[in-house]
């Protein structure tokens, strides 16, 4: 190997493989796998490559994660506010609730993952996801069951990298109920249909319709097993403003 090789930088790999948000080119991915028991909701597996979820997965170690919750969580787009530690006192706890952060817009370096997502009509130009989420969760950590906020639309897609996991959809008996916005999402009247979908690593989770209404999901932490002590899976869930 020659010496004088400059060698890549993490830049240097999504600069090259990302369009840039003004000339975002469809990019053409294996068919979604439907699920007919969750109407609505579809898988796509392999939707990166290995290559392309190692760099992700080094890109977002060089970032700053909020850590005031059970599990590590970065935030793009709009606003957020803090948890307040369980040892706060009421007066901490309302100035800490008064307390409205700007969470930076999506980086450039998941652009391609946007554009990708385009290529297969999750959304348009005009449409595309202005919000992103990433959440951590290790071990046995997950997360209760809820509907997705109603002020953004269809769908809502979720990334999974580094390692797969069950996600449990529970049918509720009425559409647009147990929003995680809602404070009500454990009074969400269900019918006790009950569907446990598998997320391979990097595939990507697509819900709408009755998936993304009518259906709430939650990550179970027991499914995990013995693996859970090393286990980890890095996800990343995109939306777009009902105002967009």
């Amino acid at each position: 190997m020659s010496l004088t090789k400059k060698r890549k930088t993490l830049d240097d790999f999504f600069i090259n493989n990302r369009p840039s948000k003004q000339t975002r080119t469809p990019t053409a991915t294996k068919p979604l796998q439907v699920h007919e028991d969750i109407p609505g909701l579809r898988v796509l597996t392999d939707f990166v490559t290995v290559e392309e979820e190692q760099a992700l997965l080094r890109f977002f170690e060089l970032q700053e994660w909020r850590t005031d919750l059970a599990r590590r969580v970065i935030h793009y787009g709009g606003t957020y506010c803090l948890m307040p530690p369980r040892t706060a006192t009421l007066e901490q706890r309302i100035q800490i609730d008064k307390t409205i952060l700007t969470a930076p817009p999506i980086p450039n370096q998941l652009d391609f993952l946007i554009s990708r997502m385009i290529g297969q009509n999750l959304y348009t130009n005009a449409t595309a996801p202005e919000y992103c989420i990433v959440n951590e969760y290790k071990g046995r950590q997950g997360i209760s069951a809820h509907v997705e906020n109603f002020r953004f639309k269809s769908p809502v897609c979720g990334l999974t990298l580094d390692q797969g996991d069950w996600m449990r959809f529970h049918e509720l008996r009425y559409p647009n109920d147990g929003s995680v916005r809602s404070g009500k999402a454990s009074q969400a009247e269900r019918t006790n249909k009950v569907k446990d979908v598998w997320m391979p690593p990097r595939s990507l989770l697509v819900m709408e319709g009755e998936a993304r209404e009518k259906w709430q999901h939650e990550i179970v932490r027991s499914k995990r097993g013995r693996s859970a002590p090393c286990w980890r899976r890095i996800s990343l869930t995109f939306r777009t403003d009902k105002c967009k």
